[in-house]
């Protein structure tokens, strides 16, 4: 395929290298990143389908589902149009505006995709733990709530990154070594005192990352504690099992999540591009995994997804 040269001119726009010093496999790279983007959204949009249609799933797990897939969904689109564009036909030019847009609502999805797991964490708690008092404690009505404060949160934790960076002057140079507006890539660009918006994003990362990781792993610890109480072998079996699918989903997750912040805080030696291909398939992978976890590990949800899937005679 022939690649445009759609670089602009123009100074008030920034650069999008796309992969740096693999430009010329940037075609052969677009190959799997956009069948992953392609699986992640049939895979998502079969889940929030299938939810819909069915009324038996119309229950504070499956209600939550359709919350992270959403995320799902959200997440790789709000990426994936410009790396492509970059690989395809050149194009590496993003308005400021155009580049703190993505940033934002990019940060806003990840917040709160980890506030989505949170909640399922609390929701297996209540489950194991209460399960006589989880139809009034977690109704859809809960959850729908839950999942506003959630979203109200996240836009309230990350409008001020954009915003912030909006006063920043830039270099000459605009050149950004990325495929998208990271953060972290964009900050590096800046050319004013950024010590406000450093301390900023360190107090975020602590608040979101860290603080969301200590309620889950509260969660598991009450989970935990209350499942060893009980002495059923099949008992134990059987609370595990409705734990271990969101256990798999959290793995995929935070782990590249946490990866991908060490490498750029601390692996100086680590070479550009393997920084930028990690932090594009963290935003990728999970998305494309979550639905298929949840679909395999998840009996109530296989069946019905089977039932529109296969082909009956």
């Amino acid at each position: 395929m022939a690649a445009f040269n759609f670089t602009p001119s123009d100074p008030s726009m920034f650069i999008l290298m796309g992969i740096p010093s693999l430009e010329a496999a940037h075609i052969w790279i677009s190959i799997p990143f956009s069948t992953f983007y392609i699986i992640s959204l049939l895979g998502n949009f079969t889940l929030l389908c299938v939810v819909r249609k069915e009324q038996t799933l119309h229950k504070p797990m499956y209600l939550l589902l359709c919350m992270l897939a959403l995320t799902d969904i959200a997440t790789p689109t709000f990426v994936m149009p410009k790396p492509l564009g970059i690989f395809w036909f050149n194009l590496k030019g993003i308005s400021m505006a155009g580049c703190l847009t993505q940033m934002f609502f990019l940060h806003t999805v990840s917040v709160m995709h980890s506030a989505t797991l949170v909640t399922m964490a609390f929701d297996r708690y209540v489950a194991i733990c209460n399960p006589l008092r989880y139809a009034t404690i977690l109704t859809n009505a809960q959850i729908a709530k839950l999942g506003l404060v959630g979203l109200m949160r996240a836009v309230l934790f990350i409008l001020p990154l954009p915003l912030l960076l909006s006063r920043q002057p830039f270099c000459t140079n605009r050149i950004i070594p990325h495929t998208q507006c990271e953060y972290i890539a964009v900050v590096k660009i800046a050319c004013g005192d950024i010590t406000v918006i450093r301390i900023y994003s360190l107090m975020l990362m602590f608040v979101v990352l860290e603080f969301d990781l200590m309620l889950i792993a509260l969660s598991y610890g009450q989970i935990i504690r209350a499942v060893l109480r009980i002495s059923s072998k099949k008992a134990h079996q059987k609370a595990f099992n409705t734990c271990t699918t969101h256990i798999c989903v959290m793995l995929t997750y935070y782990i590249p999540s946490v990866f991908s912040i060490f490498t750029y805080q601390f692996g100086q030696g680590i070479a550009p591009h393997v920084h930028i291909i990690l932090a594009d398939l963290y935003l990728l992978i999970p998305p494309m995994l979550n639905p298929i976890i949840y679909g395999i590990r998840t009996k109530e949800l296989r069946d019905k997804t089977s039932k529109y899937t296969c082909c009956r005679k």
